[in-house]
């Protein structure tokens, strides 16, 4: 079926109507999805202090992490077996059942397994809300549209602390997980009234074999990106034993399948290996500001939460506004514009934050952070744009969610590796620091250092953070080398290359 064909029986009589709602309804599902980190984070102090196993507190968050993240390129591939509807409902469903059980959760254990069975659930919302709307828009309007979508991450990184926050103060801890509910099922509704789409009529194949590889390879390695640090030496080499030779298995398998769940001629496109590579990278810069700012802000700047989540702020806003703006830059110009625009943005951003100090104050974390939102909204947009462009409408799915996979990757390599930074930091620039360094967040028990300590660990701490924005200035950099390696002429206006032999070129 042509892309023209799709889009029409998308929304037959008054397509653009019924497009704009199919699109109203597929922001909601990321939105609900894209807030629940950042509204769980504000909630969570509450949430141990009720349910105990602080030494569980991670969990709540990497099981989530994880759960998604092995669950996206199947779920991909299962909507272009079954059909983007079927499966969206499918996961919506899973998600929203998830979010009710954390909400009656009775212990730290019981949250930590909804909140995996949460994750899966989201890891088919995100990425076939995004290829419908890939597939109801032609690749010129598709550029501006995504932009839209691609802001509602930054909306929800502004809406989620403060709504987080509201509901455990004049609610319960359980709303944040039950806010979704009515807006997950509009929704649904919305999408189940006005979205049609053709459905093959063979029996598709499924690979199961694939799945399960792709599943214990991605799960095995995520786990050590994820917890490396607090894991086992022998469970982490154990971990990344069987991730690697998993993936391989599933690499040999792949290549003689007649369908395969993971296609592995997306990697030989030369649009979509840019736009995954070049997700992968911002991914990592992504956490540099979104994990380790709020550590500088706080811990050495010794300002307060609220001071954090302004500087977070300024990089949600520009965000938004720079997803909104690149659809409109490549449609006038190309992708390799808008993405060369989006990597400068990131090296700039990084660069101000190394050159970051105690004294220039949250102004200037929050202007480093801004800069690096620009680059976030630009990238994401234009590799999520470029790579639907290059596949094929009955691989769609399956590039969406391949796209998405690497970017939550590079947060997980990103968040390890910055964290082994600090830490090594610290070791060698404050070696009996110890666990002393942890009372710098907290201003109440800052107070109880004297001031020769605050200053060692102060400077220690900003020594640590400098490497961190070094080797994002490094990511940045890669991301503007991915922006100049796409075709010059190349854009939404272009017809797109969908022939992996011919994207080569």
């Amino acid at each position: 079926m042509s892309e023209k064909s799709a889009i029409e029986e998308a929304a037959p009589g008054g397509i653009s109507g019924r497009r704009n709602l199919i699109l109203a309804a597929c922001m909601m599902a990321t939105f609900m999805a894209a807030v629940e980190s950042t509204i769980v984070a504000t909630a969570m102090p509450t949430i141990v202090a009720d349910l105990g196993d602080f030494h569980l507190f991670s969990w709540v968050f990497a099981v989530y992490l994880l759960s998604q993240a092995v669950s996206i390129p199947i779920y991909g591939r299962l909507a272009d077996l079954f059909g983007r509807k079927r499966i969206f409902f499918a996961g919506a469903s899973l998600f929203l059942l998830s979010s009710t059980l954390c909400g009656f959760a009775q212990g730290m254990l019981s949250l930590i397994a909804f909140r995996a069975l949460q994750g899966m659930g989201a890891g088919a919302v995100q990425p076939v809300a995004y290829t419908i709307v890939g597939d109801i828009y032609t690749p010129t309007e598709r550029a501006r549209v995504q932009g839209f979508l691609s802001s509602v991450f930054g909306i929800s990184a502004i809406v989620g602390p403060s709504l987080g926050a509201f509901l455990v103060e004049h609610v319960s801890w359980s709303a944040v997980f039950w806010v979704n509910l009515p807006i997950g099922a509009l929704a649904m509704t919305m999408l189940a009234v006005f979205f049609r789409e053709h459905l093959q009529a063979k029996a598709p194949r499924i690979d199961f074999l694939a799945s399960f590889l792709l599943m214990l390879g991605a799960g095995a390695l995520m786990m050590a990106l994820i917890q490396g640090g607090s894991l086992n030496p022998w469970v982490l080499a154990t971990c990344i034993v069987v991730g690697v030779g998993a993936l391989v298995l599933l690499v040999r398998h792949e290549r003689h399948v007649e369908a395969p769940m993971l296609p592995i001629r997306f990697w030989t496109n030369r649009v979509i290996a840019l736009g995954n590579f070049g997700s992968f990278a911002i991914g990592a810069v992504m956490m540099s500001v979104s994990a380790f700012l709020p550590t500088y802000v706080q811990g050495v700047m010794g300002r307060t939460a609220g001071i954090t989540g302004a500087v977070l702020g300024a990089m949600s806003i520009s965000w938004a506004v720079a997803s909104a703006v690149s659809g409109r830059v490549m449609i006038r110009t190309s992708y390799r514009v808008s993405a060369m625009f989006g990597g400068s943005m990131l090296v700039l951003g990084s660069i101000v934050l190394l050159a970051m100090s105690p004294g220039r104050g949250p102004v200037w974390a929050g202007a480093g952070a801004l800069l690096i939102g620009l680059g976030m909204g630009s990238c994401n947009t234009t590799y999520l744009v470029s790579v639907q462009a290059a596949a094929a409408l009955r691989e769609r799915g399956a590039a969406t969610a391949s796209n998405m996979f690497m970017r939550i990757v590079g947060q997980s390599t990103g968040a390890a590796l910055f964290g082994a930074l600090v830490n090594i930091g610290l070791l060698h620039y404050a070696p009996q620091a110890g666990e002393v360094a942890a009372q710098l967040m907290e201003p109440a028990l800052r107070q109880h250092l004297s001031a020769p300590e605050i200053a060692t660990l102060t400077a220690a701490m900003a020594a640590a953070l400098r490497n961190v924005y070094v080797v994002a200035a490094l990511f940045g950099l890669a991301v503007l080398a991915v922006g100049a390696s796409f075709p010059a002429a190349l854009g939404p206006a272009t017809l797109p290359d969908r022939s992996p032999s011919r994207g080569r070129a």
